[in-house]
């Protein structure tokens, strides 16, 4: 369990590295992923301190934080 929910936070973190700000549901939807891992693996990321979020209405949206978006952009230009 703990593998699957580490191998999907790597999938949102690279999701939100290129889509930048998301919905979950939309998340959930993008990754055809079971909702339980989702927010398992929006939480790993959340400790880590590499997502934050925001409220718009009823939805949640989350993005990387500034550091994370330029880490990601580094790997990318180095990949």
């Amino acid at each position: 369990m703990k593998e699957i929910v580490g191998v999907t936070a790597g999938k949102i973190w690279l999701l939100l590295g290129e889509k930048g700000e998301t919905s979950i549901p939309q998340i959930i939807q993008l990754l055809k992923e079971d909702s339980a891992i989702v927010y398992q693996a929006l939480g790993w990321l959340a400790r880590e301190g590499k997502i934050e979020s925001v409220m718009k209405g009823k939805t949640e949206y989350v993005s990387l934080t500034e550091t994370e978006r330029e880490t990601h952009l580094k790997a990318r230009k180095e990949g």
